[in-house]
């Protein structure tokens, strides 16, 4: 997995890029991020012509969020790149945490 981040200068936020490579994604029809930034919800990533899948948000300084990958239907995943890791409130998982 990876994360780059972009730091606009025209205002205070930031612009993400997460990326799940395609020998990661293994046979997963589909990628889905999702986190404390969309409220849990499904953010569909974008199959690349490499194969890898990923998608760009933009994002508020000054702040961190809690994320996971799902591939498929049931595999989740963490970020190895995450800044940090921090106990799921809803499982025994752990999930990444990206700062900002």
């Amino acid at each position: 997995m990876a994360i780059s981040k972009q730091y606009l200068k025209t205002k205070p936020a930031c612009k993400v890029t997460f990326v799940v490579p395609a020998e990661q994604a293994a046979a997963a029809e589909s990628v889905v991020l999702v986190g404390e930034f969309n409220d849990w919800q499904d953010n569909e990533m974008k199959k690349q012509k490499n194969g890898d899948f990923s998608l760009t948000l933009t994002l508020p300084n000054d702040s961190s969020f809690q994320f996971r990958y799902r591939l498929g239907h049931n595999d989740w995943r963490n970020d190895e790149q995450a800044d940090d890791f921090v106990p799921s409130p809803v499982s025994y998982d752990q999930n990444s945490l990206i700062r900002l």
